[in-house]
């Protein structure tokens, strides 16, 4: 597992272990029917502290491929569904936290910089055999792995929102 691609199940297993968690895996319902299609690009937009990151640790526990998360699923809502095994760890997942990469960062640039360099170092580490029209491009990169592996993407960005709150008069160039 890296830190960015496949990043594992830990986070989610600390959510559901706390004093306070509240099953909200229902969502995966719905992201499981929409995956596949034109709705599958999901914007979860709340207020602070109403639970954006325990969601974001779900979808990547549960859609992440380089860990199994069945039983830390077992007796949660998805289990339930029909169609719970069928998407289950079958996904290569990205989990960016867009904060972690603002602390590193003077401006925008230097910040999305630093964002496909740290993804481009998981993917070229798991997937070194293939062959790639441009190792620096993280979009034609990611284009590459799926033409050969047929293993979708699942991009999961948790703490989107600084951005603008923290650099609302920059522009990326």
């Amino acid at each position: 597992m890296g830190n960015y691609l496949n990043p594992g199940n830990e986070n989610f297993y600390k959510v559901i272990n706390s004093e306070i968690y509240v099953d909200k895996t229902g969502l995966l319902k719905y992201t499981n029917r929409v995956i596949n299609t034109l709705q599958g690009y999901i914007c979860v937009s709340r207020p602070r502290r109403f639970g954006k990151s325990t969601a974001a640790y779900m979808l990547a526990a549960y859609y992440g491929r380089e860990c199994d998360s069945k039983e830390l699923f077992s007796g949660l809502e998805i289990a339930e569904s029909e169609d719970f095994s069928t998407y289950l760890n079958r996904y290569d997942t990205i989990f960016l936290n867009m904060q972690e990469f603002l602390s590193q960062s003077k401006d925008v640039q230097e910040m999305l910089d630093l964002l496909k360099k740290s993804v481009l170092w998981d993917l070229l580490e798991k997937y070194p055999e293939y062959r790639y029209f441009d190792k620096t491009n993280l979009t034609r990169t990611m284009q590459d792995i799926y033409s050969k592996s047929k293993v979708p993407f699942v991009v999961i960005i948790d703490e989107w929102d600084c951005v603008f709150r923290e650099y609302k008069n920059d522009r990326p160039a």
